[in-house]
């Protein structure tokens, strides 16, 4: 029996559920669900995409980078959006985390300092069908002043610090997904809102992601 270049493709992206994803404690049925629907390949760079589905992070233009996929898992469930839930994400990148969260049933808003990463990733998710993803395009480091309250957020570049601005954006019960520290100490973290002034953190793990552009921590000086 001969081998299709799909079948190779869907085996590629079953083994990096099962021998990647899966290992790193990522259990939660909907978020495997939303990795095995959502083309990663489509959303990777054409010089990078027979790496697709490897452990590493992919580099976009800009010096921007892709997440791994073991990372996206863990982001995922970590938020554990439901459907119909209002999610903002910080840095669209190659638009392939916000067509998960979009997949798992958010309404998602994304926002993307560089044009060019944001007008790519609009048409590949248009391509694949992802119309309930609404990009913009602007610097959101400090902030980002639509007027809304959100149930999910998602940094998805590194920062010193959780800004106040965006533990304030959570709606009460809402969750925030950010990479906080510096080298070689980053941490993930989940800010959970739990009542109007109350906010709860969890550090979930060890990692390392380039700063999001205009949120490198201060310099320290020595003398």
């Amino acid at each position: 029996m001969n081998i299709t270049p799909s079948q190779n493709l869907e085996q590629a992206r079953f083994n990096m559920i099962e021998q990647q994803i899966r290992p790193w404690d990522v259990l939660d049925f909907r978020v495997l669900d939303a990795l095995r629907h959502v083309h990663r390949e489509c959303f990777v760079p054409n010089v990078y995409r027979s790496q697709a589905f490897s452990d590493v992070m992919l580099p976009l233009s800009q010096d921007q980078c892709m997440m791994s996929p073991v990372v996206e898992g863990r982001v995922l469930q970590a938020l554990s959006v439901q459907e119909g839930e209002r999610v903002l994400e910080i840095g669209t990148g190659s638009g392939f985390l916000a067509a998960c969260l979009s997949q798992m049933g958010g309404l998602v808003t994304s926002v993307e300092i560089f044009t060019e990463l944001s007008e790519r990733a609009r048409h590949v998710l248009n391509e694949q069908g992802y119309f309930n993803v609404v990009l913009e395009t602007g610097d959101a480091s400090q902030g980002w002043s639509d007027h809304h309250t959100y149930d999910v957020i998602a940094i998805t570049g590194a920062m010193p610090v959780v800004p106040d601005v965006y533990r304030l954006k959570l709606s009460v019960g809402g969750r925030l997904f950010a990479v906080v520290g510096q080298e070689p100490a980053m941490q993930a973290v989940l800010v959970t809102r739990e009542t109007e002034n109350q906010w709860r953190l969890d550090s979930l793990f060890e990692t390392s992601l380039p700063y999001l552009t205009n949120a490198l921590p201060a310099k320290k000086f020595s003398f």
